[in-house]
C-alpha cells in the first residue's frame, strides 16, 4: 500500500482529533433556574459532571464514533492506494502500436471471449495512466507525474503532448483508432525525443532534460526496432501483447500478368504463408467483380527455425546480418533453438489462369477446406483476403520518330505485340503536333531527335504524352539539363526493383559517349541508372509529359548486342503505356501510403470512393496530379472523373473512373507470434512479466462512504439519547 498525500492527512488528524477531545473537556455556560425537586434531573446533574474541566473522561460511545468518523477522513486525505504496478521515474512517453497485427484476436477479454491486441495494450495503457502520481495540496502539481501518448504504424502521431492531466491522457488513448498497415517504429521514437525537454546548463548550453521512461505497448512484430535510439538517460518498458504461438495463415503478394501474345488471357499470381510449425490445408477462392470465379486447395508448408533466425523482413530491413541478429536475441548463430518467434514461416502460393478481356476487380479470399467459412485457428482475418485491380487487355500503339534508316531499335520494336507501330521523321512528327493526333498512340519514341530550341534559346517543351528518349537529354519544365559530353563510360549502379529495370542487369553495358545531365533542384526527376560520369537513365514528368530518356546513342554502345535490351525496351514501352500519357501510376498499395498519380488531361469533377462506400472530392494540381492519403484500410479506391479516359480506365458515357487496390502484403505483419524480446538500436528491450491492466487500487473513496455511514450512525444515537 502507498500514500499519496501522507502529510496532508497527517496535519489534519493532527489538528481534528485534539479538537475533538477538547470539546469534550469544555464546561457549558448554562442559566440557573430554581426548581422544587431534583429527583427527576440526575441526567442534568450528571451532564454537569462531564463538563466540569480537568475531569476524568468516561466512556462514551458518541465520542469513539466521533473519533472513527475523523480518523476516517483524515486517512482518506492521506490518499491510501494498492499498487497495481510499479512506476519508474515521472515522466513518461506511452508508445501505442496500431498496426495491422495488433487486430489479431488472441487477448482474452475477462469474458470468456477474445478480444484484439489492440484492445487490449489500450485498456493496459490507461491502467497505467490511473497509477500515475498525483501532485498533492501540500506538494504540488510539480511532483505530479507526466506522459505524453503517440500512436504508430508506418508514420508516427504525437495524440497528446506531455501533461499530468490523466483525462486528457486517456481520451487521447481512447481516440486511437487501428489501421491495417506495416509497423515502423523508428519514426515514433524520434517523435519522442524530440519532445523531451532540454535545459540549459550554464558553460555547458542546451542538454537533454530529466530522464524519462518510453513505454512500448506492441507485439513485438517492429522491423526496424534496430533503428530505434534512446537518449543514454532514458529508460523503455516493453509491454507484450498478444501471444508467442497464435497461428495464422496469410495471403502476402498478389499480381496479375497478361500474356504478350494475347493480352486476353491473364495469369493471378498468388503468394502464401503460414506461421503455425505444421503445414496448413486451406482453399483459396477467387472473385472476379465480387463473383467467384475458381477454387484451388493448397497446402502451405510449416514454419520452421533453419535458416536465418530473425524473419527474412526483419534482417533484411534492420540491415543485419544472421550473427548480428541471432546475437540481439541472446543466441548462438546457426544454433537450434525452439523459440517459436524465431521461426521462418512456411510458404506457398497458388496460380489463376483466367480468359478476361475487359478491366475487372479480382479479390482472393482464404477459407477452411470443403467450407464457405473462414479459416479455423487464425487470429488475423485482414490478411486472408487481397485485392487488385486488372486493366483492360489492350495492345498498345506505338510511334518512332526518328531520321535513321536502319536501328536496332526497329529490331527490338519488331519482335513485340503492337497494336500499331508507325515510323515517321520530325517533320511529320510537328503536322501531327499542330493537327492533335499525338493522342492516337500511346507511347511515342524520339531516336536521336528532339524538338528544336525556341528563339530565346530554351529547349522546347514536349506536347503532352509518354516518351521513351534515346540519344537526347529533353528540356523545359522537366528540370533537365544538358550540360556537354562525356567519354567512355559504364554502369555502376540501377534501380533493379523499378518496373523498368526488373530483372535486367547492366554491369556490362559499355557507352562510348554520353550527354552529361545536371537536374535542377526541385525537379521531379528520378535516377534509374547511374554511370560513372552521371545519370544513365532517367524518369522525369510534368506538366502532362512523362518521359523516360537515355542521354547516348543507342548505336555507341553494346546494348544492342544484349538480350536485356529487347526486355527494357518491352518494359518501357508497357509501363509507359499504362500510364494514361501523363505520369507514373501506383495500382497496388498498402495502407499507412500516400497515393500520388496524374489523371488524364482535361480531367474534371474528381472524386475519390473509399472502400467503405463513402466518397470525397479530390482537387486536382495544374497538372492533373492528385494526391490522397495515408491510407487506412485495405480495399479498392476508385477515382472517378468527368473527361478523357487512358488505356488503362474504365470509360462509362462521360465519366471515366480508375481503381487503387490496397493490400497489407507485408510477410513480416503476417507473422503474427508476439516476441518476448526486442532487439533495439542499444539494448535489448525484454517483455515485461506484470504487463496488465491492473491499475492503482484507491481506498479513499471506501474511506469517504464508512465515515459517512458512522457519522449517519452517530446522529441516530443522538438523537436517541443512548449513552453508554
Amino acid at each position: 500500500m502507498t500514500w499519496l498525500t501522507p502529510l496532508l492527512g497527517g496535519l489534519a488528524a493532527a489538528i481534528a482529533v485534539p479538537l475533538l477531545i477538547i470539546l469534550y473537556f469544555l464546561k457549558l455556560r448554562r442559566q440557573d433556574l430554581e426548581v422544587s425537586s431534583t429527583f427527576l434531573w440526575k441526567k442534568a446533574i450528571q451532564d454537569l459532571q462531564a463538563n466540569a474541566p480537568f475531569q476524568k473522561l468516561r466512556r462514551n460511545l458518541l465520542l469513539f464514533l466521533q473519533l472513527l468518523v475523523l480518523a476516517g477522513l483524515c486517512i482518506a486525505l492521506a490518499q491510501p492506494q494498492i499498487e497495481g504496478q510499479s512506476i519508474i521515474g515521472n515522466r513518461h512517453v506511452i508508445l501505442i502500436d496500431r498496426s495491422a497485427s495488433m487486430l489479431s484476436l488472441d487477448e482474452d477479454d475477462g469474458r470468456g471471449g477474445k478480444q484484439s491486441r489492440f484492445d487490449a495494450a489500450k485498456k493496459q495503457a490507461i491502467a497505467f495512466i490511473q497509477s500515475l502520481r498525483e501532485g498533492g495540496i501540500l506538494s504540488g502539481k510539480d511532483s505530479a507525474d507526466e506522459a505524453m501518448v503517440i500512436s504508430f504504424d508506418t508514420a508516427a502521431e504525437v495524440r497528446q503532448q506531455f501533461t499530468s492531466d490523466k483525462g486528457s491522457l486517456k481520451s487521447a488513448i481512447e481516440a486511437i483508432t487501428c489501421t491495417e498497415g506495416p509497423t515502423l517504429v523508428e519514426e515514433a521514437f524520434r517523435l519522442a525525443q524530440a519532445h523531451k525537454p532540454r535545459r540549459l546548463v550554464d558553460g555547458i548550453g542546451m542538454e537533454s532534460g530529466p530522464p524519462m521512461t518510453v513505454h512500448l505497448y506492441s507485439d513485438g512484430r517492429i522491423p526496424d526496432a534496430i533503428k530505434a535510439k534512446l537518449d543514454p538517460t532514458d529508460s523503455m518498458e516493453y509491454h507484450r501483447v498478444g501471444t508467442v504461438a497464435a497461428p495464422n495463415v496469410a495471403v502476402t503478394g498478389l499480381r496479375a500478368a497478361r500474356e504478350y501474345d494475347n493480352p486476353t488471357k491473364i495469369g493471378v499470381f498468388i503468394s502464401l504463408q503460414n506461421n503455425e510449425t505444421k503445414p496448413r490445408a486451406v482453399d483459396v477462392e477467387l472473385l472476379v467483380d465480387g463473383i467467384s470465379a475458381r477454387i484451388k486447395n493448397t497446402t502451405i508448408n510449416g514454419a520452421s527455425n533453419e535458416g536465418p533466425k530473425l524473419s527474412a523482413a526483419n534482417a533484411a530491413r534492420a540491415g543485419a546480418d544472421e550473427k548480428e541478429a541471432a546475437a540481439a536475441v541472446g543466441v548462438n548463430a546457426g544454433a537450434p533453438v525452439n523459440d517459436p518467434s524465431l521461426n521462418k514461416p512456411g510458404i506457398g502460393g497458388v496460380v489463376f489462369n483466367l480468359e478476361l478481356a475487359e478491366s475487372a476487380t479480382i479479390q482472393v479470399r482464404l477459407r477452411s477446406p470443403g467450407s464457405n467459412q473462414p479459416v479455423e485457428a487464425d487470429v488475423l482475418e485482414l490478411d486472408d483476403r487481397a485485392y487488385l485491380v486488372v486493366p483492360p487487355a489492350k495492345k498498345l500503339a506505338v510511334a518512332v520518330v526518328s531520321n535513321e534508316k536502319d536501328s536496332w531499335l526497329e529490331v527490338a520494336l519488331g519482335g513485340l505485340p503492337l497494336s500499331r507501330l508507325t515510323k515517321v521523321d520530325p517533320p511529320r512528327f510537328q503536322q501531327w503536333v499542330d493537327e492533335g493526333k499525338l493522342g492516337e498512340y500511346d507511347v511515342i519514341i524520339l531516336e536521336n531527335w528532339l524538338p528544336a530550341p525556341g528563339k530565346d534559346g530554351r529547349p522546347a517543351e514536349l506536347p503532352p504524352g509518354s516518351y521513351l528518349v534515346f540519344g537526347g537529354v529533353p528540356g523545359g519544365k522537366l528540370g533537365l539539363n544538358d550540360v556537354g559530353k562525356t567519354g567512355p563510360v559504364g554502369i555502376v549502379d540501377w534501380s533493379a526493383d523499378h518496373p523498368i529495370l526488373r530483372n535486367i542487369a547492366l554491369m556490362r553495358l559499355r557507352i562510348a559517349e554520353m550527354r552529361k545531365v545536371e537536374i535542377e533542384p526541385g525537379a521531379g526527376a528520378q535516377v534509374l541508372a547511374t554511370s560513372d560520369e552521371g545519370p544513365a537513365i532517367l524518369e522525369a514528368s510534368a506538366n502532362a509529359v512523362h518521359v523516360v530518356a537515355m542521354p547516348f546513342i543507342l548505336d555507341k554502345t553494346t546494348w544492342a548486342f544484349d538480350p536485356g535490351f529487347v526486355v527494357f525496351v518491352g518494359s518501357a514501352i508497357r509501363y509507359l503505356g499504362e500510364d494514361v500519357g501523363a505520369g507514373a501510376t501506383v495500382k497496388d498499395i498498402q495502407p499507412g501510403s500516400v497515393v500520388s498519380d496524374r489523371l488524364p488531361f482535361g480531367a474534371t469533377d474528381i472524386s475519390l470512393k473509399l472502400p467503405t462506400g463513402e466518397s470525397q472530392r479530390l482537387n486536382p494540381a495544374a497538372d492533373g496530379r492528385i494526391t490522397f492519403g495515408p491510407l487506412i484500410s485495405t480495399g479498392i479506391y476508385e477515382v472517378n472523373w468527368t473527361g478523357p479516359a487512358g488505356p488503362i480506365d474504365v470509360k462509362q458515357g462521360t465519366t471515366a473512373s480508375r481503381g487503387y487496390a490496397a493490400n497489407l502484403g507485408d510477410a513480416n505483419e503476417s507473422d503474427v507470434g508476439a516476441v518476448e524480446q526486442i532487439a533495439m538500436a542499444a539494448n535489448i528491450a525484454k517483455a515485461k512479466s506484470d504487463s496488465s491492466a491492473a491499475a492503482d487500487k484507491r481506498l479513499w473513496p471506501y474511506l469517504l462512504l464508512a465515515a459517512l455511514a458512522i457519522a449517519m450512525f452517530e446522529w441516530f444515537i443522538y438523537n436517541r439519547k443512548v449513552y453508554v
